[in-house]
C-alpha cells in the first residue's frame, strides 16, 4: 500500500518519504518537517493516534488518517485529536491524492490569514486559537473541539450570512456522514461555551435554514 501511494503521489509531483512504525515516523517528521502527513493508525511501537498527538503538540501540519478502522468512534477520535481528513481502506489512491491537495489548499489559504474578529470573539485559524475579549484588557481562550472551532471560524468568516446546515456539514465535518440535525448539537455546545465567556446570543438560528453569527456591538 505504501508503495502504491508513493507512486501516485510522485506521479502527481509530490516528494515522499515513508516510515513503517510510529517512532520512525516521528523521527522523520522532526527531521524533514513535511508539508503533510498520511498516517495509519495501526502502527508498531507507537500507534498512529499517539503520532497524531505528538504532531499536534508541535504544530498544525496537515494530517490525513488512512486506515482500516471504519467505526464512527475511531473516526471521531481521530478528528477530535486534530486530523484534517480520514480515509478508510480500501480506497482509490487517486482519491487520497485529491484529498491531500484539498487539505493543502485549505492550509495554504489559512497560512497568511489575519485573525477574524466578530464582537468580542477573535479567531486565529493559523494557530487554531479562539479567544473571547471580556473587558479590562483580558482575553479568555475558548476550549473548543475541532468541529466547534471549524463551525465558529466558518460562521465568523462572513458575519450576518446565514449558513445552511448542509453547507456547515460539508465544510466543517467533511469526513462525516452525519445528518443535518447533528449540526444543531454542535451549535448548542458552542453557544454554551460562548455564553460562559459573556458572548451570549452571538449565534442566531434561522428557522428552516441554518445559522448566522453576528454581534451589533
Amino acid at each position: 500500500m505504501v508503495g502504491v501511494l508513493e507512486a501516485y503521489l510522485r506521479r502527481d509531483g509530490f516528494r515522499t518519504c515513508s516510515a513503517m512504525d510510529g517512532v520512525e515516523a516521528m523521527r522523520l517528521f522532526r527531521e524533514l518537517r513535511p508539508d503533510a502527513v498520511l498516517l495509519d493508525v495501526n502502527l508498531p511501537g507507537m500507534d498512529g493516534l499517539d503520532v497524531l498527538r505528538a504532531i499536534r503538540d508541535e504544530g498544525q501540519t496537515p494530517v490525513i488518517i488512512v486506515t482500516a478502522l471504519a467505526d464512527d468512534v475511531d473516526k471521531l477520535l481521530g478528528l477530535r485529536l486534530g486530523a484534517d481528513d480520514y480515509v478508510v481502506k480500501p480506497f482509490n489512491p487517486a482519491e487520497v491524492v485529491a484529498r491531500l491537495r484539498a487539505v493543502l489548499r485549505r492550509a495554504g489559504a489559512h497560512a497568511n490569514a489575519a485573525p477574524i474578529r466578530v464582537g468580542g470573539i477573535e479567531i486565529d485559524e493559523q494557530d487554531h486559537v479562539a479567544v473571547a475579549h471580556v473587558g479590562g484588557g483580558r482575553s479568555v481562550p475558548l476550549q473548543l473541539t475541532l468541529t466547534e472551532f471549524r463551525l465558529l471560524a466558518c460562521l465568523a468568516s462572513q458575519p450576518r450570512r446565514c449558513f445552511s446546515r448542509g453547507f456547515l456539514i460539508e465544510h466543517c465535518l467533511p469526513e462525516s456522514d452525519a445528518l443535518e440535525r447533528v449540526i444543531d448539537s454542535h451549535i448548542s455546545k458552542l453557544r454554551r461555551k460562548l455564553h460562559a465567556v459573556g458572548q451570549a446570543d452571538m449565534i442566531e438560528a434561522v428557522r428552516g435554514v441554518g445559522y448566522r453569527l453576528w454581534r451589533e456591538n
